[in-house]
């Protein structure tokens, strides 16, 4: 079973497009999927150098997109975050093709953010504590497949260099009980997801696989990290 979450392969509010065989394999993963536990850890040594921009992009990548944008989306400083596919081409980067686990892409978020208000070391503790489970090798809760890797696609060197740091200090300090299994990876080329996707988790707060896999993700990330906490969800807008 590649993914459980194929479900909403079509799901799009919009376009009433519903595969409904596809409910069966997303029933499956309820009665035994679940939100991943968030992970009180240290934050990075290790930071990017305060500078004077008021803008700067990172790209995230921990499971379904649908959890990774709602959390960001309330981190406060993060002016917009969008769901969609890195690590692969850009003639693979569809919903129907990197579903497959084969395209080398991984469901990632791009995040926008001032640097002045949250770094991308916060970001990165952020994404290492509530956002998702690190040591899980290609799979996040009911979802498998390398789609679903844990990796950080950094846009620059410092960002490679502070990523880098954190996940050997992770492993160093042994914050959890198995090996950070994150990858750094290099082909940082970002494509956007189809607009069914963008907001999914505000606009479907009820929809089961959001109200078991993620909003515990939001209720966490208003626990640990109250100072970096938003409630008021940075949405993209014309989706």
């Amino acid at each position: 079973m590649k993914t459980t979450r194929k479900s909403v392969r079509h799901y799009s509010l919009i376009a009433g497009l519903i595969v409904a065989s596809a409910f069966v394999f997303q029933t499956n993963a309820w009665s035994w999927g679940g939100a991943e536990s968030a992970v009180v850890i240290p934050a990075p040594v290790r930071d990017e150098v305060p500078g004077t921009a008021h803008s700067e992009t990172a790209l995230f990548s921990g499971g379904c997109f649908w959890g990774i944008q709602g959390v960001f989306q309330h981190v406060k400083g993060v002016t917009n975050a969008v769901s969609g596919y890195a690590g692969g081409d850009a003639k693979t980067a569809s919903y129907e093709q990197v579903s497959g686990g084969d395209t080398g892409h991984a469901e990632t978020v791009q995040v926008t953010y001032d640097p002045t208000q949250v770094t991308y070391g916060e970001l990165l503790h952020i994404f290492f504590s509530v956002g998702h489970n690190p040591t899980e090798l290609n799979r996040q809760g009911p979802d498998t497949g390398t789609q679903y890797r844990s990796a950080v696609f950094p846009l620059n060197s410092e960002q490679a260099e502070v990523a880098k740091a954190y996940i050997a200090q992770l492993n160093g300090s042994h914050s959890y009980d198995k090996p950070v299994v994150t990858k750094v990876e290099s082909n940082g080329h970002f494509y956007p997801a189809e607009a069914y996707h963008q907001n999914f988790l505000n606009d479907n707060p009820d929809y089961p696989y959001i109200v078991i896999n993620d909003l515990p993700k939001i209720k966490d990330l208003q626990q640990y990290f109250p100072k970096n906490y938003s409630s008021q969800a940075v949405l993209v807008k014309n989706k």
